[in-house]
């Protein structure tokens, strides 16, 4: 299967490059993914579609304020810029510099006038870095004080209030990048969908930015994906695991508490507690294991995450829906509107 496959064709105009002011009211695609049968509505209809029982799976990470401004230090003062990709141990972390060149083995770094401070410990194969940051205090702190949101490529505009880049359950730290789909619930939604008897379960993966990397093979197969780090706790598997003993539905909340699911699921569609990294790629072909439904935002064309819907419906499915969204002008990626296929 090739990676043009995928492709469709977006107007630069439809790239959502800021949050609507009401989170619920993106606009919300349905697509019933056996027959293709498409619907319009809005986000906030969302409840509509989920009956009692049902299982609403949200991914809890928090996206750190991981882009930093900086200056080089000992012999020049240029300005670089690092975003925190990982964190190895400690205090040393995986980051991606720029300009690279300024920024070798044992090159130092200050960020906000010496109040942070740092050093390149190694250069890693795929030219990423390793550097160690030097504090007083807590780095959560210094991040949230000199750091920005790594929104990606794609969004040209500043965005006015970082929170509108997290999702209003976020909890744990740790992400390069928002898990998106969540972005269009309010805790005014989410009583609702409670109260309506659905059992909302909280897992959590850290999306890395190789959610953004583009699929440089032609053959899809080819393509290595990004690994990222999960945790799904034993009351999370076992809640998981009663929905399906009762009949109920199975309700992924983004394409990363997807691969969460489909990485901690086994054959007998039971879900397994635990922490790790996974690096799961799914596309057509794949036989899910654990989920029923996935809400979800609109993606890049020829990207894993699109090949992953694919793999859920049809690609054909998928991109007749993709290019009705574009006729319907929706808005896409990050900050635009949703899809609930089911």
């Amino acid at each position: 299967m090739k990676k043009s496959d995928f492709y469709y064709d977006l107007p630069e105009e439809l790239i959502a490059q800021t949050p609507l002011l009401q989170r619920d009211h993106s606009r919300l695609m349905t697509l019933d993914r056996h027959t293709g049968k498409v619907g319009h509505e809005h986000f906030y209809d969302i409840l509509d579609h989920l009956v009692p029982g049902d299982c609403l799976v949200i991914n809890d990470t928090r996206v750190l304020p991981a882009r930093l401004y900086g200056q080089k230090t000992g012999g020049g003062s240029a300005a670089v810029e690092v975003l925190l990709l990982e964190n190895v141990e400690g205090d040393l972390w995986d980051c991606i510099v720029y300009p690279g060149r300024r920024l070798k083995e044992g090159a130092t770094i200050s960020f906000g006038d010496g109040q942070l401070t740092a050093v390149v410990e190694g250069v890693k194969p795929d030219g990423n870095r390793l550097v160690r940051f030097c504090y007083e205090g807590i780095f959560l702190e210094h991040l949230e004080r000199l750091g920005t949101m790594p929104l990606p490529p794609y969004i040209k505009e500043k965005l006015g209030d970082q929170e509108r880049y997290q999702t209003v359950y976020s909890k744990n730290n740790g992400s390069a990048a928002a898990p998106t789909a969540g972005l269009h619930f309010t805790p005014e939604l989410l009583k609702k969908i409670e109260e309506k008897g659905v059992d909302i379960v909280r897992v959590t993966l850290h999306v890395g930015l190789g959610t953004f990397r583009p699929v440089k093979e032609d053959e899809i197969t080819d393509h290595v994906m990004h690994s990222e780090r999960y945790n799904v706790t034993e009351e999370a598997a076992a809640r998981i695991n009663a929905a399906r003993a009762r009949g109920s539905r199975v309700i992924c909340v983004g394409t990363t508490s997807c691969r969460t699911i489909e990485s901690t699921t086994d054959e007998n569609h039971v879900t397994h507690a635990g922490s790790g990294s996974t690096s799961i790629f799914i596309y057509p072909g794949y036989t899910f294991k654990g989920l029923d439904a996935i809400i979800t935002n609109f993606h890049l064309p020829e990207s894993t995450l699109i090949m992953l819907i694919s793999a859920f419906s049809s690609r054909e499915k998928v991109l007749a829906a993709y290019e009705e969204a574009v006729r319907e002008k929706y808005r896409f990626f990050s900050f635009g509107d949703a899809m609930f296929l089911y």
